[in-house]
């Protein structure tokens, strides 16, 4: 991974937020963390194809993201 994705890998390549995620936590850290809230979420298709493709396989989508694609809305 670049230098800059790994700078990023904290954020959400859709809306700039922290994605929250506990892999990339424990990656910085070297804390073990518990399951990342992801374990549990469904990321449909639709959203997924949302990401730009240099963004893709770099950094996880955030909770909100999810949940607002869920919903309907438009991220």
């Amino acid at each position: 991974m670049d230098q800059s994705a790994t700078n990023q890998a904290h954020r959400c390549p859709l809306c700039g937020g922290d994605n929250r995620c506990a892999m990339e936590n424990e990656r910085v850290t070297g804390v073990p963390q518990g399951p990342c809230w992801c374990v549990g979420a469904t990321f449909e298709p639709g959203l997924l194809a949302r990401l730009p493709a240099d963004a893709r396989g770099k950094a996880c989508i955030c909770s909100a993201c999810v949940s607002r694609y869920a919903e309907g809305a438009q991220t």
